[in-house]
């Protein structure tokens, strides 16, 4: 039975539920004790005064803040809680946001979440069952082991699960900190149509357990040929760049490859080629126009609402896009912070970018 690494309490509004947080996931990588070389005596770290060269206890160990060159500021633990009063028991969700609005470079770690007992079940599957019900993530902030973590809060098939969150100033500016970027939408035409069929050929079912960790089994391997005397062939080198002017030749064999692979292993072929993206969007917008067509009121009813429908009506085709395709409209109308933008922001962008050609138009 799993323990948990930390206790405390979920708030949302009035309500609390005393819970536990339990580690998600296990490490299989093998480990490597440290020995001196040629012998078998393990190496050993050990926390020493840097003056004297003496060995120091664990518990006469403290915190220091270099405030001058040598001189520090201590704090005990104590004292670190008690500037965070309650806190550090408690999961207090601020807010509910879409998780499609968190950009997948601010997750960091997963854990469960459980009740402690069976008298605060019934307010736990409450929220389970909101969160789940709304679609939605509850943000909210907590304090374990000294550090503070901002947090989402989502729901399961059967429980909560929580993910700590990077900070905002925590998450670099790829367009600030990346030496080499396309200056331009690159990949046009046929090279970007195939691209598409090869991405198309290689689609199927998310399946986790298809998927292993061959470099620690290849470790695992090597320990063992070692321990019987064997050699083990060393792996092949990384493959060269692809040459622009091949590039053609090379997503054709891509293709063939993937398609060959898939029959040899039985696995069901494609139906059709991927469409290209122009052709993928007009399904998707015609099928919205339809929606809206059987949904729309009564022309006498449409008429007062026409001026603020036009405005709603383009936010509703836009969220039939994907956020790619949204951020690749948002480029070719040079809409400025587009990469920090989540996908209600593009789309917010994209509809008032719109609304501003239609005014100017007329």
């Amino acid at each position: 039975m799993a323990r948990a690494i930390w206790t405390g309490v979920i708030t949302f509004g009035l309500v609390s539920v005393p819970v536990g947080l339990y580690t998600s996931t296990q490490d299989h990588t093998v480990h490597f004790h440290q020995l001196q070389r040629g012998s078998a005596d393990r190496i050993r770290n050990r926390r020493v005064n840097e003056r004297t060269g003496e060995e120091v206890d664990g518990k006469d160990i403290v915190k220091g803040f270099e405030v001058a060159d040598g001189e520090y500021v201590v704090v005990e633990p104590d004292e670190l809680d008690r500037i965070a009063p309650g806190r550090s028991q408690t999961i207090d969700i601020s807010d509910f946001v879409d998780l499609a609005d968190i950009e997948p470079v601010y997750f960091n770690r997963t854990y469960y979440i459980a009740p402690r007992g069976k008298e605060y079940t019934k307010v736990y599957e409450l929220l389970r069952a909101a969160l789940a019900e709304a679609d939605k993530v509850g943000i909210a902030t907590f304090v374990m082991r000294g550090k503070q973590y901002l947090t989402a809060l989502r729901a399961e098939d059967d429980i909560l699960v929580l993910q700590t969150l990077h900070w905002a100033d925590e998450v670099r500016d790829p367009d600030k900190e990346l030496p080499e970027l396309p200056s331009g939408r690159a990949g046009k035409g046929k090279e970007l149509d195939m691209a598409l069929q090869l991405v198309d050929t290689l689609s199927g079912p998310w399946d986790p357990a298809r998927y292993h960790d061959t470099y620690q089994e290849k470790v695992r391997e090597l320990v063992t040929a070692k321990a019987e005397g064997q050699e083990i062939e060393a792996a092949e080198g990384a493959p060269t760049a692809t040459n622009v002017i091949d590039l053609m030749q090379v997503l054709q064999g891509s293709i063939d490859q993937a398609r060959g692979d898939r029959k040899a292993a039985g696995e069901p072929g494609r139906r059709k080629a991927a469409p290209t993206r122009k052709a993928a969007r007009k399904p998707a917008a015609k099928a919205a126009k339809q929606t809206a067509r059987r949904q729309a009121p009564p022309k006498s009813a449409r008429a007062s609402a026409t001026a603020r429908g036009r405005r709603a009506t383009g936010k509703s085709e836009l969220r039939q896009l994907s956020k790619a395709e949204l951020y690749e409209r948002a480029t070719e109308q040079n809409i400025t912070g587009r990469s920090r933008m989540s996908r209600e922001e593009l789309v917010d962008a994209l509809a008032g970018a719109a609304g501003r050609r239609k005014k100017s138009a007329a």
